[in-house]
């Protein structure tokens, strides 16, 4: 018998390519051809022009620490086994704003530099390794 997981969404068409993604250690974006802007999460259609004419796209996996908060208690399984994490908002270098959680840090810092990493097919941020500038 399979556990329910509630820390990831239940993938539909349209999601799965992301879904897909992360579990193979990539993280995608959709981009939009009409005004060439990236956006996450992911949606059908531009959320800045409104246009139809979007695709996926890889991401660099480059962020910017904009803001986070540490969660020392959540009653909601898987998360209360996780306590204490960080829960943090990153700029992408591809332009958006993205939810997610910062790991394997020490005391954070806005606009620290980020860089992706996956657990369990979810896309999560650490400190950039100083050796990649």
């Amino acid at each position: 018998m399979t556990t329910a997981r509630y820390d990831l969404p239940e993938p539909d068409a349209f999601t799965r390519p992301y879904w897909d993604a992360a579990a193979q250690g990539r993280l995608l974006l959709r981009r939009c051809a009409a005004c060439a802007r990236a956006h996450h999460y992911p949606r059908e259609f531009c959320p800045h022009c409104w246009s139809e004419d979007v695709t996926w796209e890889q991401a660099s996996g480059r962020a910017t620490l904009y803001t986070w908060s540490t969660v020392h208690r959540n009653d909601l399984p898987p998360f209360g086994s996780r306590t204490p994490y960080v829960a943090a908002v990153v700029d992408l270098a591809e332009g958006p704003r993205m939810m997610t959680e910062l790991v394997d840090c020490g005391e954070p810092l806005a606009g620290m530099e980020l860089e992706v990493a996956f657990r369990d097919g979810n896309p999560v941020f650490r400190p950039a390794s100083r050796a990649r500038s």
